[in-house]
């Protein structure tokens, strides 16, 4: 089963929580046992797992990923000025794998599903959630 999740962003760097889309999906695939993969379309956005408590540590991540990768200094910053949100996609890389057991993700109770914008504000971003059962 595959099911495209459509965000739209609000700022240039940012991550936004997905878990509740993804959790549907997988609820109403049926599939008890096997594998979710979450992938985002898009060269300047990633997919992270990282803790859900507070926004505390998704700010830390945009921060973090700006101190090491600034804005502005990348040759391909002379096509359109976003070499950084490439490089920060890259890092973090597109897509996400987790277990699905007994009809549930198999994400501790910190860990949620992230989509990172590196190239915001963006009106459409497609996740593509595939669900692979272990089942035939």
């Amino acid at each position: 089963m595959r099911e495209i999740i459509s965000v739209s962003t609000g700022r240039r760097e940012e991550l936004v929580d997905i878990t509740d889309h993804v959790k549907d999906i997988v609820k109403k695939s049926g599939v008890e046992n096997g594998l979710c993969s979450v992938y985002v379309q898009g060269a300047t956005a990633a997919i992270m797992i990282q803790e859900n408590w507070d926004d505390s540590v998704q700010e830390d991540v945009v921060d973090f990923l700006s101190r090491i990768i600034p804005r502005g200094i990348w040759r391909h910053d002379m096509q359109d000025g976003n070499g950084d949100s490439h490089l920060k996609a890259g890092l973090i890389g597109p897509s996400e794998n987790i277990p699905v057991i007994d009809g549930r993700l198999g994400l501790s109770r910190w860990q949620n599903i992230f989509l990172c914008e590196f190239d915001g504000p963006r009106k459409r971003r497609d996740v593509v959630v595939t669900l692979i059962s272990d089942r035939a």
